[in-house]
């Protein structure tokens, strides 16, 4: 029998996944003539045993696909998953044992567990419970992982929020407003900062600095005093004012992360409530998740991909793809979930947007 890896991409979706499976695909089928099962779904489709042969036929074209081939999923904790009882109620189980009988019977060398912090921290909860022969690719938007420089999908959402920018610019300076504008980060401002310098901003408030609401109106009386009528703000999901919560839509349960939403709308309703300025506000949401990756996105992609085919030919498990210093190493998966990469406060990102006037509110 053939050597045969698996592969899965977990959590929230992301530009750039394809990338990697097609990476994968091809360098694991050219070089080794290994073959590759792609896991739907990703762990639901462990538990569901939902697989599909991936081939280089089936993968030549995913390069410039947003998205996930194989689909994904935020909510299939396999430690807590949500399972249909005969009477019609749905339970949370533990269901690693299945899943795990699962992978012996798929008899893996190796699996590539795609994903961010949680999907990491399953694949840990594996390792722990004697399936240790998985890699890692880091994968997410907020770019948080604590392990890697850079995740597969940011570099696209800061384009996205950027080109998002721009367009608001126009507008917010021909009415004479401020456009307020949420982008996603949950306790991570990455996203927010990065496209805040690059996209012009005028005021970002992120998840790290707890915000002043009279430094943020003080920004725009003087913005308006110097006879410039409009301003951008960009607003993390988890961004808070001093001594206030998070503003939560859903709350959390052992299955599912809380869900955040309407800091940008706080943000709108301060300004409207202490000023007379025109205020309007755009949530940008999964348009962030969507769409072609970028340049940056297609290449890491594919690099972290070969990365992680190397990793398990050397028998290198337990170990993440990661950027250092503009190459790709190797990290151990533990080092991915034990905290989370936050925006330091003290350091040159946030230093720099002081410098060229940017508010952060702190």
């Amino acid at each position: 029998m053939s050597t045969r890896i698996g592969i899965l991409t977990g959590g929230g979706d992301c530009p750039g996944l394809n990338g990697v499976i097609r990476a994968v695909t091809l360098h694991a089928r050219q070089t080794f003539g290994w073959e590759i099962v792609g896991i739907r779904n990703g762990f639901e489709g462990l538990y569901e045993e939902e697989y599909v042969d991936l081939t280089p036929s089936v993968v030549q074209h995913l390069l410039p696909r947003g998205g996930t081939m194989l689909g994904s999923s935020n909510r299939a904790n396999p430690f807590a998953y949500p399972v249909k009882i005969p009477d019609g109620r749905v339970e949370t189980h533990d269901v690693s044992v299945r899943c795990l009988a699962n992978l012996a019977k798929l008899d893996l060398h190796g699996l590539i567990v795609v994903g961010g912090d949680g999907t990491m921290s399953f694949a840990q909860r594996f390792i722990q419970r004697g399936f240790t022969r998985i890699v890692g690719v880091p994968k997410t938007i907020d770019n948080d992982l604590e392990a890697t420089e850079y995740t597969v999908g940011f570099q696209t959402a800061v384009e996205i929020v950027v080109e998002a920018l721009e367009r608001l610019h126009t507008t917010a300076e021909s009415h004479e407003r401020i456009m307020v504008v949420e982008v996603m980060g949950r306790y991570a401002g990455w996203i927010a900062l990065t496209s805040a310098l690059a996209g012009g901003a005028h005021v970002c408030l992120i998840p790290e600095l707890d915000y002043d609401p009279d430094r943020i109106i003080e920004a725009f009386h003087k913005r308006h005093g110097r006879g410039v009528s409009y301003s951008i703000v960009v607003v993390a999901e988890g961004a808070k004012a001093k001594g206030a919560n998070l503003s939560v839509v859903t709350a959390g349960s052992d299955a599912h992360q809380e869900k955040l939403g309407g800091a940008g709308q706080r943000v709108a309703e301060m300004i409207a409530a202490r000023t007379d300025y025109e205020v309007r506000t755009t949530v940008l949401g999964h348009v962030q998740r969507g769409g072609r990756p970028c340049a940056f996105d297609r290449e890491l992609a594919t690099r972290f991909g070969v990365k992680a085919v190397d990793l398990i030919a050397e028998g290198a498990f337990g170990h993440v793809a990661a950027v250092e210093a503009g190459k790709v190493v190797a990290r151990p998966i533990e080092k991915a979930v034990k905290k989370l990469k936050l925006v330091d406060p003290a350091g040159e990102l946030v230093r720099t947007a002081k410098c060229v006037g940017i508010e952060l509110g702190s």
